[in-house]
């Protein structure tokens, strides 16, 4: 099953250092976050890529080109015409493709503009800024149980986020609204599970938000899903979000960094 990975918007709210490179390509640790999604997904078994471009696109273009070369030990020998030599390497088993869906496009238009590289089949989607303990395979599974079009992961970060209104069964989204102050609500943390029918909902014009009108159709006509998840969950947002993250990574204690353990 491909996975879908949003990866091309501006990143205004961490422009500390969106402003050098798509919020995707900061670094957790070492590697960037995108990086820590993927090998979240590929320890799940889910190999294959699909990576919305759009804002300094080029620069995740170049990371994949020089991927193999930089995860290596390499000698240069000058003396020998210039000759390289591969000591060691870590290879990854994906198939990444990245696909310039637009400098100014949403969400929607984005996932939209990918159609291609997708086919007549379900696939995962996230956001390219959030790493979680998520668990996959049991999404899938109530997803795939459901007959919905999608399904979201909620999760409950608190604060500034806006909320999902779920019916009383606790699967299915009702509706979404503006959350104005504390209330426990819960948010569409990614981590998504779709259909190939979502296709129907979308536009390639880059004004389509996913999460404006189709979902709230999707809501609206109860085909659109919710997996609660409770465990650990964080976007990167702001510089204090990285920060976070980056304590945890650095301490030894990601929860996240599954891809040692299954």
């Amino acid at each position: 099953m491909k996975v879908v990975i949003l990866a091309g918007g501006l990143g205004t709210r961490i422009s500390e250092e969106s402003h050098l490179k798509p919020k995707p390509m900061i670094a957790i640790g070492e590697q960037p976050i995108l990086w820590h999604i993927m090998k979240y997904y590929s320890a799940f078994g889910f190999q294959e890529f699909i990576i919305c471009c759009g804002y300094k696109g080029y620069i995740i273009k170049e990371y994949f080109a020089d991927y193999y070369l930089h995860r290596s030990d390499v000698t240069f020998d000058f003396t020998d015409g210039n000759r390289m030599t591969v000591h060691s390497n870590v290879a990854e088993p994906w198939k990444v493709t990245l696909v310039d869906t637009g400098l100014n496009a949403q969400t929607g238009a984005r996932i939209k503009r990918v159609e291609k590289y997708i086919g007549d089949e379900p696939f995962l989607l996230t956001y390219g800024d959030g790493v979680g303990t998520v668990d996959l395979n049991a999404l899938l599974a109530q997803h795939r149980a459901s007959g919905k079009i999608v399904t979201l992961t909620g999760v409950q970060p608190g604060g500034r986020f806006g909320v999902l209104d779920i019916d009383e069964e606790g699967s299915t989204v009702v509706g979404f609204r503006e959350k104005d102050r504390e209330d426990g609500g819960w948010v569409n943390g990614g981590f998504m599970a779709a259909q190939p029918e979502l296709f129907r909902y979308l536009s390639a014009d880059e004004a389509c938000v996913l999460e404006r009108e189709p979902m709230e159709t999707l809501a609206a006509e109860g085909r659109l899903g919710v997996y609660k998840h409770e465990g650990f969950w964080q976007c990167m947002d702001t510089q204090r979000d990285k920060g976070g993250l980056e304590a945890l990574w650095n301490a030894g204690d990601a929860p996240w960094k599954v891809w040692e353990e299954l």
